[in-house]
């Protein structure tokens, strides 16, 4: 009877612990999804009226995060810790890029060049993508969208990539940065 009740709470924490580890900020929610990649995010996100969220990411840092692994600095970084080429090695794309795992499933519009994308945030969005489902938020989570409804949330996975495992890291106030790329849709 005690092992019963020892191994169900014991695994359900280890199961709570991997979900939520450094690599599931770049990993699909839903296994089956694919990337669909920004061009097709963008096709209903680009209006003001709905709140213009893809020129909010082309005006931000994260649509360099890939082509900044090719920068001088950036393969100094990598020399110094035995990588080869930064927009190859794993341990640089978790951070940089999204859909560069062995077998991923991509879209034909999809591109690694985009760096860190909608859907490095909000997951694969092959199955959450149809304007059907986006419209239901409960359906859109079912189809593997990330939700950020819970506090916190967008700043815990924020900071899984802005920290001191970043050969870069100078501090990161989430507060500040976050005022500098939060795209809500507007209410209405």
């Amino acid at each position: 009877m005690f092992k019963k009740l020892f191994i169900v709470p014991a695994l359900t924490i280890a199961f709570v612990l991997l979900t939520i580890n450094y690599s599931q900020a770049q990993v699909s929610l839903n296994d089956k999804n694919s990337y669909t990649g920004v061009k097709s995010c963008g096709m209903c996100h680009k209006k003001d009226k709905d709140g213009s969220q893809l020129k909010i990411w082309e005006e931000s840092k994260h649509v360099q995060a890939f082509k900044v692994l090719a920068s001088p600095e950036a393969k100094k970084i990598a020399a110094a810790k035995g990588i080869a080429d930064p927009q190859k090695e794993k341990a640089c794309l978790i951070c940089h890029a999204i859909g560069y795992q062995a077998g991923a499933l991509v879209d034909k519009k999809f591109s690694i060049e985009d760096g860190v994308q909608c859907e490095s945030c909000h997951g694969a969005g092959s199955e959450y993508k149809s304007m059907k489902v986006m419209k239901n938020h409960t359906a859109a989570v079912a189809a593997g969208m990330r939700d950020f409804s819970k506090d916190g949330s967008i700043k815990d996975l924020c900071i899984t990539c802005h920290n001191e495992k970043s050969p870069t890291f100078k501090g990161f106030n989430f507060e500040e940065k976050w005022k500098e790329i939060a795209h809500p849709i507007p209410k209405g």
